[in-house]
């Protein structure tokens, strides 16, 4: 017998090698009609697979990210076993599931393949579904392994099967498709309902430009059809709210191939938008006790061979810059902490030193490969609204609520309510691949724990997630489409330390080494304003916009009263602009709404007269006159209340 632990603490007794989806059927037949798969000991299983020792188990359903996750990784297998039939000899690389759906790159083999072929692979995965086929797992040799796939003469899984140890590998087979793969699978094709493919484009094997350009489709499916339905809408919702095509109708930002590609260009608008989160976020920094600190661009390439961002992100660096004197290297700063270490020892330190709180916004570069740019979401240069605090380690827990209240600040600040922290820890079994003593480890990462839990926030915990040097939390955040990303994180390190040699007079007269805790609420300015046009379809917070009025002179006569305005308004430190087009008023304002300019001010002969503007607000329409001293007073307070309600929740 083996005791299976539930998660709400019951304790079963099965025999051994029972499934849990016999678990689930002796629960209740409900329930296990829903399994798509089981996390057992923190480890995604099929629900058919033999559970054989004591162990933690928790059942995965649709509702369960995790089961999204499985579901989705069937699916591209299912896509797979389709385009096998519709174009025989395409080979397969890897098809991985996304936050929402899959892809897999596919060497066509000489087919071509277009949106018009789209509804066809659909119908095709619909009616393999339909046969209820099993993904069964098979164990097999890596020497058997490789002569399967030799006489398919697949070179992609033989090269794949080259990086796997030999009693580590399986198979999983659904209906005429056999893949290597250490799933897991959903039980059964006939879970999948719904399918749409939605894009294809062009993907190097490996990721190297040297290599061939396979085709990478990219899919999703729903156990329920009015779900892909709805999934649909939100998806032409999220192409409204594309920050690319917003970005350029609201003039923030632009590239030029000349400048490089992955480099943004930020325009006027948005380069005041920017300087506006630099501000927000600097005053919060300077009330909670940081120090603001500059680094240069570049650094001596022995600074990041001793950080060991070097041997990290060599590779994903731009080369090294040679001077003329020989043997001297640098290179553009792939991170700003070696920088910060190097702050730190420019002085003695004591305890009564600590925590030292030193903030930058830092932009770093990194050499990302051309196909996975993405508008500002993904650069080879961004700026990190980067902090590293240097503390003992008795203060790493009181230094962890302190940053977790600024995180959630600048979250409600900007109207992100739905998030979930990650507590991402050591793997429970292999410590070898993490660094520091266990007594370290065990306060650290206990420190988290409680943090996260005395801020009573929403956690999900992951074992073997930490980084090498020290555990995490990182927040995750979902956008107003139920979208998630990744902003802000909290990193505690002891790697660092060591390998700068930081020193601290203890108050044993004695020199300890200090924790170093990295943390960037925004986690990098480009892709945080990115979301958050997307977040708010580029209506943003009034304290935020470019722009927070416009003048619109109702002809030219009165373009000279528009400008009166504007100085006045600006002298009262509100943002604005006046449209002196030769255009008709309706016109105007249809561009304003379109540009989503929080307040139009209407001015003619009789607002000229009586010194005041009529206003207009943006998606309301007329909320009457008002003198400039008033309107502004109206601003200001709108902004006040909205900032303090949002800071209070």
């Amino acid at each position: 017998m083996i005791k299976i632990t539930l998660p709400d603490g019951s304790v079963r007794d099965y025999q051994k090698g029972t499934t849990a989806m016999q678990i689930a059927q002796s629960i209740s037949e409900g329930l296990a009609r829903n399994v798509l798969a089981a996390k057992v000991n923190n480890e995604t299983w099929d629900a058919s697979r033999p559970i054989n020792s004591d162990s933690t188990l928790s059942l995965l359903t649709w509702n369960d990210e995790l089961g999204k996750e499985t579901l989705w990784h069937s699916s591209a297998h299912l896509m797979a076993e389709a385009l096998e039939a519709l174009y025989p000899g395409v080979k397969f690389w890897v098809g991985p599931p996304l936050e929402n759906g899959f892809y897999y790159d596919v060497d066509l083999n000489g087919h071509t393949l277009s949106p018009a072929d789209f509804e066809k692979i659909e119908q095709k995965m619909l009616e393999l579904a339909r046969q209820n086929n099993v993904y069964v797992r098979k164990e097999i040799s890596k020497q058997d392994a490789i002569a399967y796939f030799k006489d398919k003469g697949d070179e992609y899984k033989l090269d794949l099967l080259e990086r796997l140890e030999d009693g580590n590998i399986t198979l999983y087979t659904q209906g005429n498709f056999t893949d290597l793969c250490r799933g897991p699978h959903i039980p059964n094709t006939g879970f999948i309902k719904a399918a749409k493919i939605l894009n294809v484009a062009g993907a190097y094997w490996k990721g190297d430009e040297k290599n061939k350009m396979l085709t990478r489709v990219y899919g999703i499916t729903f156990p329920k059809d009015k779900e892909l339905k709805e999934y649909l809408v939100l998806l032409e919702e999220a192409k409204k709210r594309d920050h690319r095509k917003l970005g350029k109708e609201l003039e923030l930002f632009t590239f030029s191939e000349r400048v490089g590609m992955g480099l943004p260009l930020w325009l006027p608008k948005g380069a005041a938008l920017r300087e506006r989160l630099i501000n927000f976020m600097q005053k919060s920094q300077l009330k909670a006790g940081y120090l603001q600190v500059a680094t240069p661009h570049i650094g001596h390439k022995a600074l990041y061979v001793t950080s060991g961002h070097y041997e990290k992100y060599g590779k994903d660096s731009f080369q090294p810059i040679k001077t003329p004197q020989d043997g001297e290297e640098f290179l553009l700063k792939p991170m700003n902490c070696p920088h910060h270490c190097e702050i730190y020892k420019s002085s003695p330190r004591s305890y009564k030193d600590l925590p030292l709180r030193l903030a930058e916004f830092g932009t770093v570069y990194r050499y990302e490969q051309h196909g996975e740019l993405h508008g500002l979401t993904r650069v080879r240069g961004f700026t990190q609204d980067d902090a590293h605090l240097f503390c003992r380690p008795d203060q790493v827990k009181e230094e962890f609520i302190k940053v977790i209240d600024l995180v959630l600040h600048v979250f409600n600040a900007l109207d992100f309510k739905d998030y979930t922290a990650q507590i991402s820890l050591r793997d429970k079994e292999d410590r070898s691949k993490y660094i520091g003593s266990e007594e370290n480890w065990e306060k650290a990462e206990n420190a988290i724990i409680e943090a996260a839990k005395e801020k009573g926030l929403k956690t999900v915990t992951e074992y073997g997630e930490a980084a090498f040097y020290g555990p995490k939390l990182d927040f995750m955040v979902k956008d107003a489409l139920g979208r998630q990303w990744q902003l802000g994180t909290i990193q505690v390190d002891y790697n660092l330390p060591e390998r700068f040699e930081l020193e601290y007079m203890g108050s044993d007269n004695q020199k300890h080494r200090p924790v170093m805790i990295h943390r960037a609420p925004f986690g990098s300015l480009e892709r945080f304003i990115a979301v958050l046009i997307e977040h708010c379809g580029g209506k943003f917070p009034l304290w935020l916009t470019p722009d927070q009025f416009a003048v619109l002179p109702i002809s030219e006569k009165y373009n000279e009263y528009a400008q009166n305005v504007l100085e006045t308004l600006s002298g009262m430190e509100l943002r604005g602009f006046v449209d002196d087009r030769n255009e008709k008023i309706g016109k105007k304002i249809r561009d304003q709404e379109l540009k989503k300019i929080p307040f139009m001010l209407i001015v003619g002969e009789k607002e000229e007269a009586e010194q005041k503007v009529s206003a207009r607000v943006h998606g309301k329409g007329d909320i009457g006159e008002f003198s400039l001293t008033d309107f502004a007073s109206h601003v200001n307070k709108l902004i006040e209340n909205d900032f303090n309600q949002k800071l209070n929740q």
